[in-house]
């Protein structure tokens, strides 16, 4: 065990569809992160939460109208329960930690163990007992005590497992924020101190890399400091070094990661420049994500891909020679994998659709900024496209966060404007997104669509999902696509660079994008078919070759792990 020489913390994991320890893009994004470091033999253990109730099962009525289902799975049909139990003081009370193991295998045979703390034991308080139940439930107590276990119980059970050569330990996002002032703790005790010196704070930066993920406010989380004093055994040190783990007189996990790393990167080259103005002063880098080739690609390309490109899936890079694979061949796969989809359309939803038109796909987790009803802003110029430029549908998935009104809303705003337009489009909405609907939505439809308030867009996985596939996007400029975008040759941008988020810039966004669509997306799909195949081509060859975990983790190793 002390060959690993990296922990990987994250609040969320995605590893597989009946695993509900995940919520969205960041917990898929660690599922992925940790497949390409077991496929590329990264000497790392990543550790979690348990979510016992999960995320939580998504229910849509005939208006949209989202209601929630608890989710529960037996755990030990998946995970290996350790012997080891670790233990944290929460509102001094001993709380004890059982960790279960999941071992991630790549393709070359070596393993990333992942470790999910679990707080359901007897001889806990009651009340200790649901903490790791649901994920980003509760309230901000709950959640506090949820990244007290996270960071604080897993260093701790990470000591008492064995793991006692790691070298860099990596935040990603600041939910487990709170390790650090476990680092800081061990350093003082091998001291020979009481308090937490200088020294101490040099040699944990030195340990720490942190990855930031979004610039929206709900996913950097404060804490009161009378509720920190109260509830975390460290709230007398995180008093006393306030000035730099706090602002505005509340813990920031942000600013607590920003001041305890050595390395701070965003996820994609914008957001790296975002973060650098929102936090002044600190040296922001930027690793764009990717996503796990094999994993995302659908069967049918998988098996174009055995033919033509055989070690693809062991270095996603050679995706690359896609160039080469006919596009008669391309387009035969992409039929497959889109007569799959709409399969499952007709069997969720009694939309029957036709694998002849034109279909769009929008999947992702609904809230404000990713705009789902953009497409929908003037319905009649909708229909009158549909009537000129040739008929098309339309494919959306998503869930709402359970108090997430806004979320809500949009959803129901979908499903009133897909009444407004079924005499000539037809609108489906898949309801209890998870990743299997996301493999088959992003390998199926025709055109990935992306309609973020840019510079909201951190970095967005699903279009690179998409591109795996041969399926191009149509995306506003903003997180991944401005690197990823080359006009009419991966696929198509809305609007101009970084236009901002007013009414106005929402008018002329959705003018782009009816543009696009009208006078040269849907003309090419229907009229030169052969230009439309070349396009869908060059996003396997161009984006799919470079968007990966694979070339991502790589650079995470050169530039935070052991440089």
């Amino acid at each position: 065990m002390s060959s690993r020489k990296v922990a990987y913390f994250s609040m969320e994991i995605g590893i597989r569809k009946d695993m509900p320890t995940y919520s969205g893009g960041l917990g898929i994004l660690a599922g992925d992160t940790i497949r390409a470091a077991a496929d590329l033999r990264v000497p790392m253990v990543a550790v979690t939460l348990l979510y016992r109730k999960g995320h939580f099962g998504q229910r849509l009525d005939q208006y949209g109208t989202q209601t929630e289902e608890q989710v529960e799975w037996v755990v030990g049909d998946f995970l290996k329960e350790s012997a080891v139990r670790s233990a944290v003081t929460i509102e001094g009370r001993t709380v004890y930690i059982r960790p279960w193991r999941y071992d991630v295998t790549g393709t070359g045979g070596f393993s990333v163990p992942v470790y999910f703390l679990d707080t359901l034991l007897p001889e806990n308080d009651e009340k200790d007992r649901t903490l790791t139940d649901s994920l980003y439930g509760g309230d901000e107590q709950y959640r506090l005590c949820q990244e007290i276990v996270l960071g604080i119980g897993g260093i701790r059970i990470l000591r008492d497992l064995g793991y006692t050569g790691i070298e860099r330990f990596h935040l990603n996002e600041g939910h487990s924020g709170l390790l650090t002032l476990e680092l800081l703790h061990e350093e003082t005790v091998k001291a020979g101190r009481e308090s937490i010196g200088k020294e101490d704070i040099a040699t944990v930066r030195e340990q720490c890399v942190f990855t930031t993920h979004t610039p929206v406010a709900a996913g950097h989380d404060r804490f009161p400091l009378d509720l920190v004093l109260r509830v975390c055994e460290y709230g007398r040190d995180i008093v006393n070094l306030k000035d730099i783990l706090c602002y505005n007189e509340c813990l920031n996990m942000t600013y607590l990661a920003l001041n305890l790393s050595r390395y701070i990167n965003g996820v994609a080259k914008r957001h790296g420049e975002v973060s650098s103005l929102m936090y002044a002063g600190y040296a922001i880098d930027s690793i764009t994500n990717g996503v796990h080739a094999a994993t995302w690609t659908s069967p049918s390309f998988q098996r174009l891909n055995e033919r033509y490109i055989p070690v693809c899936m062991e270095n996603a890079v050679s995706l690359r020679y896609s160039l080469n694979i006919p596009k008669d061949d391309i387009w035969t796969a992409h039929l497959e994998a889109k007569e799959d989809l709409l399969r499952v359309v007709r069997e969720k939803t009694g939309v029957a659709m036709d694998d002849r038109t034109f279909t769009i796909g929008f999947a992702r987790r609904a809230t404000a900024y990713k705009r789902a009803d953009l497409l929908f802003h003037d319905t009649q110029r909708l229909l009158d496209i549909a009537e000129r430029a040739g008929a098309f549908q339309v494919i959306y998935a998503g869930k709402a966060h359970p108090r997430d009104e806004s979320g809500k809303a949009m959803i129901r705003r979908v499903f009133e404007a897909r009444e407004k337009v079924k005499s000539r489009i037809s609108v489906a909405y898949l309801e209890d997104y998870d990743m299997d609907l996301g493999r088959m939505i992003t390998a199926g439809v025709d055109l990935w669509l992306n309609t973020p308030e840019p510079p909201l867009e951190a970095s967005g996985t699903s279009g690179m999902k998409a591109a795996v596939n041969g399926v191009p996007s149509l995306s506003i400029l903003d997180g991944w696509w401005i690197e990823g975008c080359l006009e009419g040759i991966t696929g198509w941008a809305i609007g101009r660079d970084g236009a901002g988020t007013t009414e106005v810039n929402r008018s002329n966004d959705a003018l782009s994008l009816y543009g696009k669509l009208e006078h040269t997306i849907i003309p090419l799909f229907y009229r030169d078919r052969d230009s439309y195949v070349e396009v869908m081509r060059n996003a396997i060859a161009l984006n799919g070759s470079f968007f990966n975990t694979h070339r991502m983790i790589q650079e995470y190793v050169l530039k935070a792990y052991f440089r």
